[in-house]
């Protein structure tokens, strides 16, 4: 293009301008014609255009005029009462209820404006908390024993699964930090080469250990991650404030999470149709993962929750080491019963049935049994609001 521009002069393109449009051939005088006439209209053009001059004191004063007269006009209109034309706001923001027109359809009186295809309907029980209320409950964060909270995800999951709730914990002032455990999430490792407990739970055990004197956490299990704080609960019983358990697996001394799940009979068969075994030391020897059935993840473990949810949920889950599943904890009154522990239910869960989890909760009563309606297995994602409210609660229970 560079070429082609510069092969053009611009002489060149002021002579093609200054060509004739038209060419005479009757006589030699009528093209002298045709240039005297553009000349004479070049001529008065260009006088008019002199003559047209922004800074012309007789504009100056017609504009001022102008003004003055409008200025007068919406005086009066004011003396009078009365307003000019309405500004018409856009749609989207309008409020119904304070809309001039009727609408049968709406007690208010207000245009039902249609809603949005990328939200779903809010349920009841884990209604949307509005940005005043995020703020009330910041206020006597001071006083608290701690105001940290560490997440630990079930079997298959990973710290992705928390992102919910850890949004709304900081917003409220709490420091959140979410674990993935060896082989789940991003951890590098192989789910099928963890043969024991303690190798699952070290990052959990590490971040605990490094904490300093004095130093306490609210530990929060979900799933099989309740067998897991259970586990660092023993170790660390000084480093840990509070443990809530979210559908989780609270054991007793000498129980697998094996037990617990062996137990229930409501969901055990859809927990067999999901169950893949997976056998990475050959099929002669014990199965060393669990992975799950994709097709059934929604009815097992999202049966609730938004499908957005399913989707990340779908392309993040990892196979369950097997062996921490089978091992039974040893859990003494010295260090795991010293903490105070919390049980939070969830009323349509598919992979730990209701029944199993009252079961558990009179087995070793903690100090508080609280419900999350309409929650399934996984209430960070059907419940996150109504999940973020208990938790609050629960740290502030003196």
């Amino acid at each position: 293009m560079g070429n082609l521009c510069t092969c053009l002069s611009y002489e060149d393109i002021n002579n093609k301008k200054q060509n004739p449009k038209r060419q005479y051939n009757r006589s030699t005088s009528a093209p002298a014609t045709t240039i005297s006439n553009s000349n004479r209209w070049s001529r008065i053009r260009s006088s008019r255009r002199e003559n047209f001059k922004f800074d012309d004191p007789v504009l100056h004063q017609q504009a001022l005029a102008a003004a003055a007269i409008i200025l007068e006009q919406q005086r009066q209109e004011q003396r009078n009462g009365e307003t000019g034309l309405p500004f018409d706001r856009s749609t989207s923001l309008r409020y119904p209820g304070t809309s001039k027109h009727n609408n049968s359809n709406n007690k208010n009186g207000g245009i039902t404006l249609p809603r949005s295809s990328s939200t779903r309907a809010r349920s009841l029980t884990d209604p949307l908390l509005q940005p005043h209320q995020l703020l009330n409950q910041d206020a006597g964060l001071e006083g608290l024993e701690t105001n940290k909270f560490v997440l630990v995800h079930g079997g298959g999951f990973g710290a992705w699964c928390w992102y919910k709730t850890i949004a709304l914990l900081e917003e409220c002032g709490y420091k959140v930090t979410a674990i993935d455990l060896t082989g789940s999430g991003i951890h590098s490792s192989d789910s099928n080469g963890i043969t024991s407990l303690a190798q699952y739970v070290k990052p959990l055990t590490d971040f605990l250990e490094k904490l300093a004197d004095g130093e306490k956490v609210i530990l929060v299990g979900h799933d099989f991650g309740g067998a897991c704080i259970s586990y660092a609960m023993e170790l660390f019983p000084s480093k840990v404030s509070k443990a809530v358990f979210i559908a989780a697996t609270m054991l007793n001394n000498g129980q697998s999470a094996l037990d617990i799940f062996s137990q229930q009979e409501e969901a055990k068969d859809l927990m067999k149709q999901a169950q893949v075994f997976l056998y990475a030391n050959g099929n002669n020897n014990p199965p060393t993962a669990i992975d799950l059935d994709k097709s059934l993840l929604k009815e097992l473990l999202f049966n609730q929750s938004p499908s957005k949810d399913v989707a990340l949920a779908s392309v993040s889950m990892r196979p369950i080491p097997f062996a921490p599943v089978l091992e039974k904890l040893c859990l003494t009154d010295k260090n795991y019963g010293s903490v105070r522990r919390f049980y939070i239910e969830t009323t349509e869960d598919n992979a730990i049935a209701i029944a199993s989890q009252e079961q558990m909760t009179k087995a070793a009563p903690p100090e508080q049994v609280l419900r999350l309606k309409g929650a399934d297995h996984s209430p960070f994602f059907s419940k996150p609001q109504a999940l973020h409210r208990l938790l609050v609660e629960v740290s502030k229970v003196p």
